[in-house]
């Protein structure tokens, strides 16, 4: 393990001053790479670049980018130059890049021709942005990215400091708000506590090799991507999730570290025997998810399958808390998201009081990491308890030895006559059906209830007509009443070619929601 000291120095420029022709970036399909004498010296040009363009410590400048070889390089880049940066999800419409690039007040947007449309289609709602670059091609309107940082000089800045990212909510309850955390006074390549988590939980060090199977603008693929940076290991980037190419990279690079979603898990494990066990994932030393919960018998089937070197998590963008378990205490707590090692966890109920050991509540962490939800004082300080306590939103209980689990987000509570229903308990069931590939429950109008519980299924093989369809929900409906109580279970089901979900794993679960809402006059 790399040993942490007051004296070292954690950023790639250190590593590349060691080992400048060691792998920092492979990508997975194509099995390009950059080295770290390559990537410091584009980060280090493209602060250059910033600074010539009159960016100092603390503005902004923001990315919209698929997953390619130049993405973490030009993270580093605004790292290096002291700026804060937004990694832009690339699936966004131009009217949501827009809004974010205009709320986070970026005078720098660098994107790619795969953007193409929505960079041209931005530049007139974006007046703020003094400096467009477009990577790996032309874009009417953008300056070349390579060209503008071959121009600029490979030394690093001067007195340079750690700086932060500043990333937007996935939207799935509403817009999307920045989460801004205060500016870091610490000299470049100061330890962060993230990377004493990376280092110590999971084993990372310079000769890790880590995979990265989930778009780099989400939060935790972005950060752990960069720890992983910051001590010398190999960061593999899977352009695009695919199940069986996953388990073809572990095997193809000896991965020995990585970091997934539950519906991952679900992908593989729906895979067909023959193929699953086709691959050598003997190397992974650790497997470490979070973003969604994960359904007990998912994780069950991947401890059986990859060993116990799975590690859950629970934390958010926000920072203000963490909670872990390995798969030993996981295997006698099951379902838990752990203990936690960053903030005191507390569960409290709608008046603000902490419930007792087993109940369910909202939960809060007191004496962990700030933020605040950037131009929205009202979130912000909905966040917040009197005594400075804050939520991300989840409601959860913790039993007698202090382990953490979650029921559901508070916003995705169904409210069925009087009766709180979480629909994650049904969707972690129907989840596991062999012709579910996809699940989402919502709660929909009810006339006489309120709100009534519906399954909208994402089907291995869509119903040939609507007999077909009527039987296969009556055999959903029946799965799931069999394992838990009726009224947590959906009355009707409707089916979908695709759900609308992130490509970290999260449903938009509004936007299913508002289509049913949508004539009703109500939302509630």
């Amino acid at each position: 393990m790399t040993e942490m000291t007051d004296t070292a120095t954690f950023y790639p420029g250190a590593v590349a001053a060691q080992r400048p022709d060691h792998a920092a970036i492979v990508m997975a399909a194509t099995g390009e790479v950059v080295t770290y004498r390559e990537l410091d010296d584009m980060a280090n040009r493209l602060s250059q670049l910033f600074r010539a363009a009159g960016l100092q410590r603390g503005d902004h400048v923001a990315f919209c980018l698929e997953n390619r070889a130049e993405f973490l390089p030009i993270a580093w880049g605004a790292h290096y130059a002291g700026l804060y940066y937004t990694a832009i999800s690339s699936r966004l419409t131009s009217e949501e890049v827009a809004y974010i690039i205009n709320d986070c007040g970026a005078q720098a947007l660098i994107t790619s021709p795969y953007l193409s449309e929505m960079a041209v289609d931005v530049i007139d709602s974006t007046p703020e942005v003094k400096m467009r670059l477009s990577v790996g091609g032309a874009i009417v309107g953008h300056e070349s990215f390579e060209d503008a940082i071959a121009s600029q000089p490979a030394a690093p800045l001067e007195a340079r400091t750690e700086a932060a990212d500043m990333l937007y909510s996935s939207g799935t309850t509403g817009r999307p708000k920045g989460i801004k955390v205060p500016m870091p006074e610490d000299p470049l390549g100061t330890a962060p506590g993230l990377l004493l988590l990376v280092t110590g939980l999971f084993g990372v060090n310079a000769d890790a090799v880590y995979l990265s199977p989930a778009p780099l603008y989400h939060a935790a693929p972005l950060r752990f991507c960069m720890s992983n940076q910051r001590v010398g290991g190999t960061v593999v980037v899977m352009e695009r999730f695919d199940a069986e190419e996953a388990l073809a990279a572990i095997e193809k690079y000896k991965v020995t570290t990585s970091q997934w979603v539950p519906t991952m898990f679900v992908r593989m494990l729906k895979l067909d025997d023959e193929v699953r066990n086709g691959y050598d994932v003997s190397t992974l030393g650790a497997a470490v998810h979070a973003a969604a919960p994960c359904p007990v018998e998912v994780k069950h089937k991947m401890i059986d399958w990859w060993g116990p070197v799975l590690h859950e998590y629970y934390a958010g963008t926000e920072g203000n808390g963490f909670c872990y378990v390995g798969s030993e205490d996981w295997l006698a707590h099951p379902g838990t998201v752990g203990q936690p090692l960053i903030g005191e966890l507390h569960i409290v109920d709608d008046d603000g009081n902490e419930v007792p050991v087993g109940e369910a509540g909202t939960i809060y962490f007191g004496e962990g990491g700030e933020f605040a939800y950037h131009n929205d004082e009202e979130k912000t300080a909905s966040s917040r308890l009197a005594n400075g306590w804050s939520t991300l939103g989840d409601v959860g209980r913790v039993d007698e030895d202090g382990f953490l689990y979650l029921t559901d987000r508070k916003a995705y509570m169904i409210i069925t006559g009087g009766v709180n229903v979480y629909p994650q308990e049904a969707e972690n069931v129907l989840t596991m059906h062999p012709e579910v590939y996809d699940v989402a429950v919502i709660g929909v109008p009810n006339d006489d209830f309120g709100e009534e519980v519906k399954a909208v299924v994402q089907p291995v093989v869509m119903p040939a007509d609507d007999e077909a369809a009527a039987a296969l929900s009556r055999t959903l409906i029946s799965f799931c009443r069999e394992q838990l109580a009726d009224v947590k279970c959906p009355r009707t089901v409707d089916f979908r070619d695709e759900l609308p979900r992130h490509p970290t794993g999260k449903l938009y679960k509004r936007l299913l929601k508002d289509e049913y809402w949508a004539n009703t006059g109500r939302s509630i």
